[in-house]
């Protein structure tokens, strides 16, 4: 079994591939080894085609019941629904043929149910057991186990018992265990010294614009993902990592049109479509993002992390349309969801809001406020949803007194906002004054907040100089 990209785009897969529908279509099944039906399981299954994939798995087992690739599958298929007792199962009738991946698997069940711990002790005893030619292979394999269940701390563990392993496939798999492990810029350096030696592999291109999106340098994970488009246009990994990218830099409308080629290879994923919902939002298509955001909520599993945004954003959206009640009701749909029911507050605060229903807001707010524990990032947020909705002098005094009472000089939020009302305000001295804290404290709030007061492409670090001279000049 294999979900190697490289694998599935090779000749003799294809011809594998090939010759296996051919053989459905006619109605004649030919015989074929039973791992090769699980390799082209696999490949359905990454295609998002799960009856083909059982279909193929089906037919590998009625030729051979004790192959281990279509154990393997039924296997991992148990424990994506948490069948453990089946995959225990699975495991057992494995031993005969591979204790090895049955080995594997037992530890993956462990990791399944949480018990990190045990499977790193079981796959320790194992280890010493292991030939001294074939550990490094032991190595990379239970580290890329890890790796696959974002236990990337035990990943990087037992990478670090590599004794020296230089190889490409050990490279990219410390360049994804760092990345997981949060340290964006060694992983960048990894991926960029693979690419060096292979400039044609996409998944290279595509894990570099990741390390690159998550330092938010923005213009270069466009760049790295338009290098695996070029190598394949239909890649809809690199689709997404430019489409996120412009995003990223508010460029909503050419982001739109990436999302739109997203979905069009997967048109099931509800991300896909939230994303589109919201580059509709930002560029006032509310009637074009309720319908997109509701396509998105009949695709998603009801268990989907993404519907809370997608609530979320139905709410913004038909709220702009004045539909007050609509945008509550879609609100209170994420009463029984795991998310942070004190963000959809304040959401609902403002939504009442906006439809000048302040008393009933008020207590919102005041609810959400209490129960964060007085959290100065809701307080904050709050500030910006009374100036959002004209309170120009409320929001002005709290915010002055939210930052005298701010015991934090670390805090960086809220500051922007403080410079757009000072501006609306024409108070010119606190706009500069407050202006220049935001650029130096929080450059990205500078940029998503006061953009519009500035020339388009113009750099955050040059916002207070501009401002201060349109000013002596006025």
């Amino acid at each position: 079994m294999t979900d190697d990209q490289e694998f599935f785009q090779s000749s003799e897969f294809q011809e594998l591939l090939k010759n296996y529908e051919e053989s459905v279509k006619s109605g004649y099944p030919i015989y074929m080894d039973a791992d090769d039906l699980a390799d082209i399981a696999d490949y359905y299954q990454l295609q998002g085609k799960t009856e083909e994939a059982k279909a193929a798995i089906n037919l590998a087992l009625q030729f051979n019941p004790e192959a281990v690739g279509p154990l393997l599958f039924k296997a991992r298929e148990a424990l994506l629904a948490e069948d453990f007792e089946a995959a225990e199962a699975y495991a057992e009738r494995l031993e005969a043929g591979d204790s090895r991946e049955a080995l594997y698997l037992k530890g993956e069940i462990l990791i399944r149910k949480n018990e990190i711990e045990a499977a790193d002790e079981l796959y320790r005893q194992y280890y010493k057991d292991v030939e001294p030619d074939e550990q490094m292979d032991y190595v990379y394999d239970i580290a890329n186990i890890f790796s696959e269940y974002l236990v990337f701390d035990k990943s990087f563990e037992w990478m670090a018992r590599s004794q020296g392993d230089d190889s490409d496939d050990f490279k990219e798999l410390m360049g994804r265990t760092l990345f997981g492990l949060g340290k964006f810029k060694d992983s960048e350096k990894i991926f960029n010294e693979l690419i060096d030696k292979d400039p044609y592999s996409s998944n290279y291109w595509n894990a570099l614009a990741s390390t690159q999106y998550m330092t938010e340098d923005y213009h270069s994970a466009i760049t790295s993902s338009e290098y695996a488009i070029a190598i394949d246009p239909h890649d809809a990994d690199a689709l997404l990592s430019k489409a996120n990218s412009l995003f990223g830099l508010n460029n909503y409308e050419e982001a739109l049109s990436y999302f739109k080629k997203y979905s069009e290879i997967l048109d099931d994923d509800e991300f896909g479509l939230l994303r589109q919902g919201s580059c509709h939002i930002n560029l006032g298509h509310f009637s074009e993002a309720v319908e997109i955001l509701q396509k998105a909520e009949e695709v998603s599993p009801s268990d989907s992390i993404y519907l809370p945004d997608i609530y979320q954003e139905l709410a913004f959206a038909n709220n702009e349309l004045h539909r007050p009640e609509t945008a509550l009701y879609y609100l209170d749909k994420t009463e029984d969801l795991d998310c942070d029911h004190i963000n959809i507050a304040v959401i609902k605060g403002h939504i009442l809001l906006y439809n000048k229903r302040s008393e009933e807001a008020e207590a919102v707010f005041k609810k959400a406020l209490i129960d964060s524990g007085n959290s100065p990032k809701v307080m904050l947020r709050i500030i910006i949803s009374l100036y959002d909705n004209q309170y120009v002098q409320t929001a002005y005094r709290l915010l002055r007194q939210f930052f005298e009472e701010i015991d934090d000089p670390e805090w960086k939020e809220g500051y922007a906002y403080m410079a757009l009302i000072c501006k609306d305000m024409n108070y010119k001295d606190e706009f500069l004054h407050y202006l220049k804290m935001a650029c130096e404290k929080n450059p990205k709030e500078a940029m998503n907040v006061l953009e519009c007061l500035f020339p388009k492409e113009m750099e955050v670090k040059d916002y207070y100089e501009y401002m201060l001279n349109l000013i002596k000049n006025e």
